[in-house]
């Protein structure tokens, strides 16, 4: 469906119009904020969800763990997790665990590569600090697993989950798959004049006002720049790098950006989106024409790990029916079949077999890396 677009000096005067008023309101918050917390919407809703802890542990009637095991675990009381993921989404995941079995869970967050390098360095060193560890990138959960960081773990079910959820007999488990799109800033961009297509970010309007992420930051990016090379074609890159865009070393920097109004588009997270979008930020999101790019994050029990039930019991409940339902409701794609795509801000989100949700296996990620990344540094002048 097409639309007509305002005049060029109106749009100017409009857009002019909006980042004042997008600044005013910023400032406006920020005086708020001093005196009070800004009202948040919840993302993940524990209230309607029961708990039944006299036989182990069942949530809405799944058994995720026995007694045994929950007892062991509750005995232990606390996990040690470290994880890539982002810290506002974990944070989520963990509030829900700790409400569904009372098990404190202690968070180490670092963006995928430093994980990488800490989880290494440590267990080199014979001193890795990880009950569980957590991580995007098919790579780095390698790595680590060639390490000796993973201990196999069969969750329940395991024998129903296929070869793209199960690695290595349950050395680690991919969890489920953000979705990586673009998103805008609602008080400088009108819904019916948000863009719909990928390549609407390359349109004259959004020259100097469009945030990306960097090439580097971690298989987010990566998996982004692949599904740019595949589904929109060897001419789409350049045409972007021609945008001038403001590039960030992080999504969550871009992120924070648009919020602020500093730039009308970015290219975002889904589930990024939904949280910033509860504590009130001023953004949307959009499901394009031509698909969103998914990527993995996994998930492993340590080989070390001193609160070894717990950490069983943590892997058992992010594969549970009710922690992939906690996943969807942040906004992330589940790895489990039987749970239902997100729905998230109003956008229902397509299935896997309407072929808008592009997930490529982890070897062709791999496989593309290097070529990749090299190009895309070119085209965009990143050191």
């Amino acid at each position: 469906m097409s639309h007509t677009r305002p005049t060029k000096s109106r749009t100017a005067r409009r857009q002019a119009a909006r980042i004042l008023a997008a600044l005013s309101a910023a400032g406006a918050l920020t005086v708020a904020a001093a005196c009070a917390p800004p009202p948040d919407t919840a993302v993940v809703d524990s209230a309607a969800t029961v708990v039944d802890t006299s036989r182990g542990l069942v949530v809405d009637g799944e058994r995720i763990a026995d007694a045994e095991l929950l007892a062991a675990a509750k005995k232990e009381g606390s996990i040690s997790l470290y994880s890539g993921y982002i810290e506002n989404s974990e944070k989520q995941v963990i509030k829900a665990f700790e409400h569904d079995t009372g098990i404190k869970v202690d968070l180490v967050r670092l963006v995928p590569n430093r994980l990488a390098e800490r989880v290494l360095s440590e267990q080199g060193a014979g001193q890795l600090g990880a009950d569980v560890v957590r991580t995007s990138d098919y790579d780095i959960a390698t790595r680590m697993r060639e390490a000796g960081v993973f201990q196999a773990h069969q969750v329940p079910g395991y024998q129903k989950l296929d070869d793209t959820v199960r690695y290595h007999g349950g050395e680690f488990y991919r969890v489920f798959d953000p979705l990586y799109t673009f998103a805008y800033n609602t008080a400088l961009v009108d819904k019916e004049d948000a863009p719909t297509s990928w390549n609407d970010l390359n349109e004259a309007r959004f020259k100097g006002h469009l945030g990306i992420t960097q090439v580097g930051a971690g298989g987010s990016s990566l998996a982004l720049t692949r599904f740019q090379e595949d589904r929109l074609g060897p001419d789409y890159l350049p045409a972007l790098a021609d945008q001038q865009p403001r590039i960030f070393d992080s999504s969550s920097a871009a992120l924070e950006s648009l919020a602020r109004g500093e730039i009308s588009v970015a290219t975002a997270v889904v589930s990024s989106v939904n949280i910033a979008a509860s504590k009130n930020a001023p953004i949307d999101f959009v499901v394009p024409d031509e698909g969103m790019a998914a990527y993995d994050y996994f998930l492993g029990k340590a080989s070390s790990a001193k609160h070894a039930a717990a950490a069983e019991l943590f892997v058992d409940w992010n594969m549970s029916r009710r922690g992939q339902d906690v996943f969807r409701q942040i906004g992330e794609f589940p790895a489990r079949s039987d749970v239902a795509p997100p729905k998230v801000l109003g956008h229902d989100l397509p299935t896997v077999k309407s072929g808008r949700v592009v997930r490529f296996e982890p070897k062709v990620l791999l496989g593309a890396a290097a070529a990749d990344q090299r190009r895309w540094l070119s085209l965009f002048g990143y050191l």
